[in-house]
């Protein structure tokens, strides 16, 4: 089986190594500080400022028909982003940092949402400058959407048979 490509987005340019911290979120198979790495399939997911929440779901091998239909049934886009339309402008004004790694000290956690990590520090291989977040987003086939409140779709979503991320949900609009 290849190695997968491993990624770290930030708005930081220049970061020559990773050391582990804390993770921000529990998980049960986290035992100390890691360094996070999201797979090249789920890039696309982080191809955003960090803060900026969003809803990023595709169809998983447990989907029923109904939901694909409901949620995905007139595009042609493997993979769905929706964010909230207040984060239009900011979208178009960040630069986002694409740092590479090599996959060799790196674990599976989480196969739906495509997370790695390492309990040791990591250093790029490769960094990619993105400047223009919505061409890189389109180029790799997602459907982006813009609604102005995530609440209603978050809420289905995780109600659904989708694979699903619901990422920096603490900083959705709670009400129009």
């Amino acid at each position: 089986m290849p190695q997968p490509k491993l990624f770290h987005i930030s708005e930081q340019p220049g970061i020559s190594i990773f050391n582990p911290r804390p993770s921000p979120s529990h998980f049960d198979n986290i035992t100390g500080d890691v360094v996070f790495a999201i797979s090249e399939e789920l890039l696309h997911n982080y191809l955003l400022p960090r803060d900026c929440p969003r809803v990023t779901f595709y169809a998983g091998p447990n989907t029923t028909n109904a939901d694909k239909q409901k949620f995905m049934g007139n595009t042609s886009a493997s993979h769905i982003v929706i964010v909230e339309s207040g984060w239009y402008k900011r979208i178009k004004q960040t630069t986002l940092y694409c740092y590479e790694f090599a996959p060799d000290d790196f674990m599976l956690i989480d196969e739906c949402a495509g997370y790695y990590v390492s309990y040791k520090p990591a250093m790029p291989i490769a960094i990619t400058v993105i400047d223009d977040i919505m061409a890189a987003l389109l180029n790799r086939g997602i459907e982006l959407r813009f609604t102005p409140s995530l609440t209603e779709i978050a809420d289905a979503v995780k109600e659904s048979t989708l694979q699903f991320s619901l990422i920096r949900m603490r900083k959705a609009k709670t009400e129009l």
